[in-house]
């Protein structure tokens, strides 16, 4: 657990689910996130859905159709239109965070089911992957692992500089053991069902990386240029990258890239305690 000068809270798997939703971070402090392309289409469709009966949670459940139409095309070959879903759901996961943003909408539900769509999700995608390929099973499930510890890595140095941030959102903790008091509006009982599966898919992840790097929230911030170096292990550059490689039809190669994808942990890992040592 991290040290008691830091008072976190919700961890995210992408930069829409912060405790669906605050401000994250000081305008000095943000940075260009390659993996947030699909925020500036996620505004425009919110402007249209915000004085709707449209809740971000009915936007949670429109990716996670987007994401199974997405798996539906690949299975079927049709990787043309697989690519466009998986950007498309891209898009509408950062919709969600939005629309609650403008509706001031909080919501635990919302929030815990995002993250496990999206874990469950990119089990699939690559399952799907292997299913078509010739990939092996052990093979895409070491992948998944790598995808998986990849973007926890974006979100546990995302989190801590959200902390740290001045003006940015200081409610975020890396590791989560209590379920949280549900919302007004939304059930208790709901929320902490949520929480036990999310805390067991999402855990073991938040572990690895906390004991990989223990020292970074010593730090006293992390500078943009390598918050945007970061960004290239979020989930949308993950799911552009698929994308990109099933337009290529280079599908034999997704399993394999992510795997090799992976070492860069351990990159990234050495840069931020050589160029950002503890303070």
């Amino acid at each position: 657990m991290m040290a008691d000068s830091i008072t976190f809270a919700p961890r995210l798997y992408c930069p829409a689910h912060i405790l669906y939703y605050m401000s994250k971070l000081a305008s000095d402090e943000e940075f260009f996130d390659f993996s947030d392309y699909g925020r500036p289409l996620a505004k425009l469709f919110v402007n249209q859905l915000k004085f709707t009966r449209v809740t971000p949670i009915h936007v949670t459940l429109l990716f996670g159709i987007c994401g199974l139409i997405a798996i539906y095309f690949i299975l079927k070959g049709w990787y043309f239109f697989a690519g466009i879903f998986l950007v498309l759901k891209s898009v509408i996961d950062a919709a969600d965070g939005e629309l609650a943003r403008v509706k001031n909408t909080p919501s635990y539900t919302g929030r815990y089911l995002d993250s496990i769509f999206d874990i469950l999700l990119n089990f699939l995608f690559l399952m799907a992957i292997c299913y078509v390929s010739n990939t092996t099973f052990l093979t895409t499930l070491l992948a998944f692992i790598g995808i998986q510890l990849q973007g926890t890595l974006y979100n546990y140095y995302y989190v801590i500089l959200r902390n740290k941030s001045a003006g940015g959102d200081a409610t975020s903790k890396i590791f989560e053991y209590k379920s949280p008091r549900a919302f007004s509006g939304e059930s208790q009982q709901s929320v902490n069902v949520l929480f036990t599966i999310y805390s067991f898919l999402y855990g073991g992840f938040d572990k690895i990386i906390h004991f990989l790097d223990k020292g970074a929230y010593k730090v006293k911030t992390f500078p943009n240029w390598f918050m945007t170096l970061v960004s290239f292990y979020g989930l949308g550059f993950q799911l552009l990258s698929i994308a990109i490689m099933l337009q290529l039809g280079w599908i034999e190669y997704i399993i394999p890239f992510f795997i090799f994808y992976t070492l860069f942990v351990f990159v990234l890992i050495g840069i931020r305690k050589f160029f950002l040592p503890n303070n």
